[in-house]
């Protein structure tokens, strides 16, 4: 990463009392570039969305698996990615999910407050969901 920007990655197991962990390292991003605080409410709900599809989603009844979240905090964005090494999905697949199922909604809520979304397979298998939230002065 170049000089301009940090980044901290962490890898939580897929089970959702480590949710919150993600939440705090967001938390301590904030100290270094300080954000307003609807912004840095939004950026927590949007990782908490991301997190808990990986968590319920991703390896089944067993929850044996990892998530990993990845933040870069640049001087104008923040990107953050999660990903899983699990079942995998794509985003608009034609199962038999209406716009309200479980995880339907939180992709919709990560989408209404990112800059920029994208989800979709991870190379080597699992999920990818990556979004950017702009950051103004």
């Amino acid at each position: 990463m170049n000089g301009s920007g940090q980044s901290v990655r962490l890898t939580i197991p897929a089970k959702p009392e480590y949710i919150t962990l993600v939440r705090l390292a967001l938390t301590g991003l904030a100290h270094l570039r300080p954000l307003p605080d609807e912004t840095l409410g939004d950026l927590k709900l949007a990782v908490t969305e991301a997190c808990s599809n990986s968590v319920r989603h991703a390896y089944g009844a067993d929850g044996e698996g990892v998530v990993e979240v990845l933040y870069e905090l640049r001087d104008d964005r923040l990107v953050v990615e999660v990903a899983d090494n699990g079942q995998g999905f794509v985003h608009g697949d034609s199962q038999t999910r209406t716009e309200l199922d479980e995880g339907g909604l939180g992709i919709a809520i990560i989408q209404s407050l990112a800059d920029e979304f994208e989800v979709g397979r991870r190379n080597g298998g699992g999920s990818r969901l990556r979004f950017v939230k702009l950051l103004r002065e």
